[in-house]
């Protein structure tokens, strides 16, 4: 029997970076910023490979691209010990293109006229108003092709909101939900 690909359906582009990338565009997910405290210096970027990975304990898994400033001072020996995650809500768009921008300042630069509270366990920054926080211990740390895979404990949910739409990724750009 002979597989055919329905009339709609392209034709297979194959497994090459172009394909994987435009692939992966179409999966939507949540968009984060993660803040490292690394001694007197504020780091920030924007990530939307967040994941739960467990609730007891109470893990969670954030994937950052390896040789970037943050994936450097979470793998670096002595580097930091923890991390703190902004889960952002849709009217922090904003913030999600000032933290993916390259060769953007340091993070509480680009946070001066954002509310913002430092994490009690991480002393990272953690913006207010977006859908929850997360403070966490990095757990381990492995590298994945291109990308640093963290796993965090978390200690602390600063704080959780009510409701509030979620900001959302999907092929390259951040639509409305609903």
């Amino acid at each position: 029997m002979t597989e055919r690909a329905a009339p709609d359906q392209p034709r297979s582009a194959g497994a090459g970076p172009q394909a994987l990338t435009e692939a992966l565009a179409s999966f939507a997910s949540g968009v984060t910023l993660v803040m490292i405290a690394d001694g007197r210096d504020d780091i920030g970027t924007t990530v939307s490979a967040f994941c739960p990975v467990s609730l007891d304990p109470p893990l969670v898994l954030v994937s950052l691209m390896a040789g970037s400033y943050p994936a450097e001072a979470v793998a670096r020996p002595g580097g930091p010990a923890g991390f703190a995650v902004t889960l952002l809500a849709a009217a922090q768009r904003v913030l999600a293109g000032r933290f993916a921008a390259g060769g953007r300042p340091g993070a509480r630069l680009l946070l001066d006229d954002v509310p913002h509270i430092r994490g009690s366990h991480s002393g990272a920054l953690l913006v207010t108003g977006g859908l929850a926080a997360l403070d966490c211990q990095t757990e381990s740390v492995a590298p994945a092709g291109d990308h640093l895979l963290v796993i965090g404990r978390v200690l602390d949910v600063p704080y959780a909101a009510e409701s509030a739409d979620p900001l959302i990724r999907f092929r390259g750009r951040y639509p409305a939900v609903g």
